[in-house]
């Protein structure tokens, strides 16, 4: 019999006690995994946008429109190479849980801002710009929804009324599906034309909420964002404008410190499984005292024992954390096909942090036990009933 063999052998032989311990770490190790993957998926928000694009909001804050006029006096801001905008939609597809991430934009402008990061087909592009109730969506959103291009789908707002039909509802055309044009990129949003939205909302006609434009090169960004905000300063509608990755990254910021969750939902069910696991290992061995005893009358050396009671700790971390992290992915997986939300995954830093973790676990829930077996006394062992 090999040691990994009696490390298997004692911890399985209090089967209910050890699958409890299982359960516990498996929890909090699928807690940690699916936070840790929404936490990627933020930071990948937070670190995208191109070095060259800078986003104008209101000062106030980016709920509150900016007046559409602002569009043509940033054109003419020098360093400004091409400008566009888009309104938040707030849209849905049929039930309200079933979020879309929808802006009106200006398409040609847009587009071209864009290029770099998403495509449509050429005859896809033109059938957006030749149609103002027409709808481009990213692939996997139109393919998640059963939408075909040529479809007429119906998408609702939470935010706007429709003056025409006094219905949250407008009808749009499916004439093109986004495609990634990087690895990173992913699309998974609906845009349909701000002429169409803004001639049948029934109040914030003629705003924007932003203002996104490209420089003629990044060493120009803090210049051209100086200007625009000192252009507009003491205005009705004040502007603030940084890069289009700070901008993300405020964003992301809003829907919470994700950060601080995770160590707090972590730091505390780490400390619980410490208490949890150190005081049972510590139990079992005090439970296997005389056969330590003999163990070591037959020859076993002292950092054989310390090696036996400290494996069993690190093996009972890795078979409950392990499954948890792998259960984790699948469930991210899963979500990512339902959320806008691009890098929602477990990647490999959390993975080695996650390992780290465990390993952590199990050898600091199992030195204790490994040193008192080390220092155990055959002939005490031996007299223990």
């Amino acid at each position: 019999m090999n040691d990994f063999s009696i490390v298997l052998a004692n911890l399985f032989r209090a089967k209910l006690r050890t699958s409890l311990m299982l359960v516990a770490i498996f929890f909090a190790f699928l807690i940690f995994g699916v936070l840790a993957g929404v936490q990627n998926g933020w930071d990948n928000i937070g670190n995208s946008g191109a070095d060259n694009r800078l986003v104008t909001t209101n000062k106030i804050n980016f709920t509150q429109p900016l007046p559409i006029s602002y569009i043509d006096r940033i054109r003419a801001v020098e360093g400004v190479e091409k400008v566009t905008y888009a309104n938040w939609f707030g849209g849905f597809y049929q039930e309200p849980r079933n979020v879309l991430v929808t802006f009106a934009v200006e398409p040609e402008t847009y587009l071209d801002i864009y290029r770099s990061d998403f495509a449509l087909t050429p005859a896809a592009e033109a059938a957006f710009l030749a149609d103002r109730t027409a709808m481009v969506a990213g692939a996997t959103l139109a393919e998640k929804n059963g939408w075909k291009v040529g479809d007429k789908i119906p998408l609702n707002s939470n935010i706007f009324t429709n003056k025409s039909t006094g219905k949250r509802v407008w009808d749009f055309t499916l004439v093109g599906l986004l495609e990634p044009a990087k690895e990173e990129a992913n699309p998974n949003f609906v845009l349909f034309h701000h002429k169409y939205f803004n001639e049948s909302v029934t109040f914030g006609q003629n705003t924007a909420g932003y203002a996104l434009l490209r420089t003629v090169d990044k060493s120009v960004n803090a210049a051209v964002a100086e200007k625009i905000d000192a252009m507009f300063a003491n205005s009705p509608a004040e502007t603030a404008t940084d890069t289009e990755k700070a901008f993300n990254k405020a964003f992301a910021s809003q829907l919470g410190n994700i950060t601080l969750i995770i160590l707090l939902v972590v730091g505390s069910a780490f400390f619980t499984i410490l208490m949890i696991v150190g005081n049972t290992m510590v139990m079992a061995v005090r439970e296997r005292t005389r056969e330590i005893g003999v163990m070591k009358t037959l020859g076993f050396r002292d950092g054989r024992i310390f090696r036996l009671v400290l494996g069993e700790s690190l093996l009972l971390a890795l078979l409950g954390g392990l499954p948890a992290l792998g259960l984790a992915a699948v469930m991210l997986g899963m979500i990512r096909q339902l959320v806008a939300l691009p890098g929602l995954e477990l990647s490999p830093p959390y993975l080695a942090l996650g390992l780290l973790f465990m390993l952590a676990l199990g050898l600091i829930t199992g030195l204790i036990p490994a040193w008192k077996a080390l220092r155990l006394n055959i002939v005490t062992a031996l007299g223990r009933q």
